[in-house]
């Protein structure tokens, strides 16, 4: 199966896009704040062959082998479909894990599926992924209109009935939240108005249930995490212009979150850091639509916040899921770190901000979240994906199942290996801008530019660019000069350009380009320590944007998948890694110039030292144990 979809994804990702796009006509309400860069819809960018084009099409795999019944089972039977069939639906198989039918998030993989469905086939033209689509949504339409109040889940209304009485139940609103954002995907990805009328009549009923309740109701009902729900109901106001769906995003702001960052308060507490990143989303998104300017400072200083104060050297951020005292940063990297949901978002929000200003720095992070823990979240092997990225000392990568391990951060894996493709490049009149270093091919149709990108990076410094355009167009490349690069050479057409810009920044090259010309860039790397902010003693190995980890081996692993059923959200926090006695976690360094003591061996990134570790990126590294924050002896 694996050999005829990418067979299929290698044909498609190279054929012109004949299908409808993404954004284009279908929004009645366009951004109303300004904006220094847009993104290319996803269709006008292919990837080209690379780790990350692997990663995509092991996740189209997986993702192409989940039968459609089986996403609609739960759905099916909260809307008592099953009665009267015979065979059919009944002999269909239920998902484990977290989508049983005695789990209150059921449903959530299908609404994660539905965005998925939508930006692989965005991604590739393969048509099996939109026929899978369509499939879904059909489906969910039937339910809905048995149901016949516009309501659409896998478990009763009665639960968020509970939500509204301040009962307990787990997260009503957060699974939701993945139905409607699946659904509007499916309609601005793969262009399915059956999804839209769907999500509509979901936005309808959410309207007539919410109206009603007094205030008292509404702020009980939101201490419990509803994801990204109010950042869905904006995008439902984009799409329609309903002033019922504003109000709707309007009435799920969290005010004992959001007042705080309004006032620049940095101190987050120990609260959950993936149920506080989505609201921030939804007032970036508040910002584009309404102009919001108090919104686009919070989120501004959010984002500062969170990168500069509470990021790992991966660029992850969280442990056990929550935040932490940044005071005592380095006593934090236990095995329960890095929730992939909340790099997923933060990646989100980062796209976001690059709009809005088109900041190196913001692409900087992007780049460092998505090499080290985003393409290392997923099994080379086996195609499956990690909850969290350990940075315990001798911890290594759990990875899930595909039966039953149907965690959030096994949703967002869906989703985000679909999509490397859309922050490779931003455009606007005149500028497209480069930020990522991937090979891969964009359309820039606007002005009839066909740009190639070619490298082995990180493996190596240099990339190459050529442009094909039927005639001479005046036009900018703006190209990122990392704040990890040496000083770049730069050659168009051959002939060297000098750089005045400073690392951080945009290489600029503005002329008129003609066919067949050709850029090349040397982006020189090295290698440097970054230390946690507590303890200079304790520091990662980088080079360039890549972190480096120490192999440790695989003395007393459990097997890289061991939860074969897990039915509690706690059974991670009782993941015994077993860490072998005497397990060293000292690194000898010249602090100052690390390469007189880490060295690379030939052209694969692999660096060794005197006392015989062996370092290699981590997202290379699976299925054995590893050290990231090291202990420093000089």
């Amino acid at each position: 199966m694996f050999a005829w979809i990418a067979m299929a994804i290698s044909t498609t990702m190279t054929a012109q896009s004949v299908y409808p796009g993404q954004h284009g006509g279908k929004l009645k309400l366009p951004v109303a704040a300004p904006m220094q860069a847009q993104a290319f819809d996803l269709q006008d960018v292919r990837l080209l062959p690379s780790r990350f084009r692997e990663n995509l099409e092991r996740d189209s795999v997986w993702m192409a082998s989940i039968e459609v019944n089986r996403l609609l089972h739960s759905f099916r039977t909260n809307a008592g479909l099953f009665a009267g069939r015979e065979g059919g639906y009944m002999t269909v198989k239920k998902l484990g894990g977290w989508e049983s039918l005695d789990c209150e998030l059921r449903g959530h993989t299908t609404g994660h599926l539905l965005s998925a469905y939508s930006l692989m086939y965005a991604a590739t033209g393969c048509e099996l992924f939109k026929l899978k689509g369509d499939s879904l949504v059909s489906g969910l339409a039937e339910v809905q209109q048995a149901l016949g109040n516009g309501y659409l889940s896998a478990f009763p209304e009665e639960l968020i009935n509970r939500n509204l009485q301040g009962k307990s139940v787990w997260a009503p609103w957060y699974t939701l939240h993945k139905l409607f954002s699946g659904l509007i995907d499916q309609y601005l990805y793969a262009d399915n108005r059956q999804a839209l009328e769907v999500v509509t009549r979901m936005g309808d009923w959410a309207y007539a249930k919410l109206r009603p309740q007094s205030e008292e109701t509404r702020r009980r009902m939101i201490r419990n995490e509803f994801g990204g729900i109010n950042e869905s109901f904006y995008n439902l106001y984009a799409l329609t212009g309903d002033d019922c769906f504003r109000w709707l995003a309007e009435y799920f702001y969290h005010n004992d979150v959001i007042d705080s960052l309004k006032e620049q308060c940095d101190d987050l507490g120990t609260k959950h850091t993936n149920t506080f990143i989505p609201k921030v989303i939804a007032e970036a998104r508040r910002y584009e639509l309404l102009q919001s300017e108090e919104s686009r400072r919070l989120s501004d200083f959010f984002w500062h916040t969170m990168v500069e104060h509470h990021t790992f050297a991966p660029g992850c951020s969280s442990q056990k899921e929550h935040f932490f005292d940044t005071a005592r940063f380095s006593h934090f990297l236990n095995g329960y770190t890095g929730e992939t949901c909340c790099t997923y978002n933060m990646l989100k929000l980062s796209r976001h901000l690059f709009c809005w200003r088109a900041d190196a720095r913001v692409a900087d992070y992007y780049e460092r979240a998505l090499y080290n823990h985003i393409l290392g979240q997923q099994d080379p092997e086996s195609g499956m994906v990690c909850y969290f990225l350990p940075l315990l000392s001798g911890a290594h990568k759990v990875y899930s199942t595909p039966e039953n391990s149907f965690w959030c951060c096994v949703g967002s894996g869906f989703e985000s290996h679909a999509k490397y493709a859309e922050a490779i490049y931003y455009h606007n009149d005149e500028n497209l801008f480069v930020n990522l270093f991937i090979p891969s091919v964009v359309e820039w149709k606007e002005k009839g530019i066909t740009l190639r990108q070619e490298t082995d990076f990180p493996r190596e410094e240099k990339v190459s660019f050529s442009l094909q355009t039927k005639q001479p167009v005046k036009a900018t490349l703006q190209l990122r000069y990392p704040a990890w690069s040496g000083k770049p050479e730069v050659r168009v057409n051959g002939r060297r350009i000098a750089v005045r810009q400073e690392a951080g920044s945009y290489i600029v090259l503005s002329r008129t380009w003609r066919e067949g010309n050709r850029v090349e860039v040397t982006y020189p790397m090295s290698l440097k320590l970054e230390a946690t902010p507590d303890n200079p003693q304790r520091a990662a190995v980088l080079y360039g944007p890549v972190v480096l980890a120490g192999e440790r081996g695989t003395e007393g692993m459990q097997s890289p998948a061991p939860f074969s059923n897990p039915q509690l959200y706690n059974d991670y926090y009782t993941y015994d890694y077993r860490i072998p006695a005497g397990l060293r976690t000292t690194l000898q360094v010249d602090s100052q110039q690390p390469e007189r003591t880490i060295r690379r061996e030939g052209r694969e990134l692999r660096f060794t030292t005197p006392q015989g570790d062996v370092l290699r990126p981590l997202y290379d590294l699976h299925r054995q144990r590893y050290v990231v924050y090291w202990d420093l002896e000089n």
